[in-house]
């Protein structure tokens, strides 16, 4: 079971919002802000991740302090003034 999962913000000049990448399943955030992005991401993670890579089974048979995953969050360097 994977148990570490990154998610980067970043900006699109074109529609001036910053979007995710991820390898959290189902994850796709556009924001107009950091600060917003960091809301629609704490808010919607840990639940994709139960969803979409726990298994019934192994949420059954792990004991809960091996479920908790990580989620290694970046934030642009470089934010824009306009963002």
């Amino acid at each position: 079971m994977k148990r570490t999962f990154f998610v980067k913000a970043v900006w699109d000049d074109e529609t001036k919002v910053f979007y995710s990448e991820s390898d959290i399943e189902g994850l796709h955030i556009e924001a107009p802000s950091v600060d917003a992005f960091e809301e629609i991401l704490f808010d919607a993670a840990i639940d994709l991740i139960v969803a979409n890579h726990i298994s019934p089974t192994e949420m059954a048979e792990t004991p809960m302090k091996d479920l908790i995953p990580a989620i290694l969050w970046e934030r642009p360097a470089n934010v824009p003034a306009a963002a």
